[in-house]
């Protein structure tokens, strides 16, 4: 016999659009989270990509160079 938690039999999901999701507001909102996420994984990708571009592309004496 599976027991429900109070979370789950107080809570509805109801529909939301796009443009809500989408929409720009400050404090702590889940549009918010939502934009702190993108970005978080924005800084994610150029950093490894600039990592990637300065282990893989540039010659070992040009790192040697700017240590």
């Amino acid at each position: 016999m599976a027991s429900e938690s109070p979370l789950d039999s107080n809570t509805s999901a109801e529909p939301v659009s796009s443009e809500e999701l989408n929409a720009w507001r400050r404090g702590f909102t889940p549009q918010a989270e939502i934009w702190n996420g993108r970005m978080a994984m924005a800084g994610l990708i150029i950093g490894i990509s600039v990592l990637l571009l300065f282990r893989l592309v540039m010659p070992a004496d040009c790192r040697a160079w700017l240590n």
